[in-house]
């Protein structure tokens, strides 16, 4: 039996076309482990309700995945990096202006965490702009 797996090179948005690939998937042992795979696919073409109706899936149990948990820590990190950007923002406005707001762009390009917090504290015991030229 010919599988189409990915729907989206197929060209199917079909709701029938996942519920055969599934199926199939679900009979065999060794495929089964595909479902997660088939159901990413499928949500590029169908609507993501639709996809989890389709599946059965539990979000509960998706969340535990170890591709979930990587979005989820890399969501994280974006989010807290850009808490402590707004910090170090505000920081250099209050502390030096206009001037210090300067080094925004060159500091938004840094993506290491603790590099941004040592900014940040930085910010507030530094007394000059060449001083906090020196610690960037």
């Amino acid at each position: 039996m010919k599988l189409p797996f990915v729907p989206i090179l197929k060209g199917g948005a079909e709701e029938s076309t996942i519920q055969q690939a599934l199926q199939v998937l679900r009979a065999s042992e060794q495929l089964s482990q595909l479902e997660t795979v088939l159901g990413f696919f499928a949500s590029f073409v169908l609507d993501s309700a639709l996809v989890q109706q389709i599946m059965r899936w539990d979000m509960a149990v998706l969340s535990e995945s170890p591709w979930y948990q990587q979005i989820l820590q890399e969501g994280e990190a974006r989010g807290e990096a850009r808490g402590i950007l707004s910090g170090i923002e505000l920081g250099l406005e209050l502390k030096f202006g206009s001037e210090g707001l300067k080094f925004l762009p060159e500091i938004s390009q840094i993506n290491d965490l603790e590099r941004l917090k040592a900014i940040q504290q930085a910010i507030k015991t530094v007394n000059t702009l060449e001083q906090l030229r020196q610690i960037i």
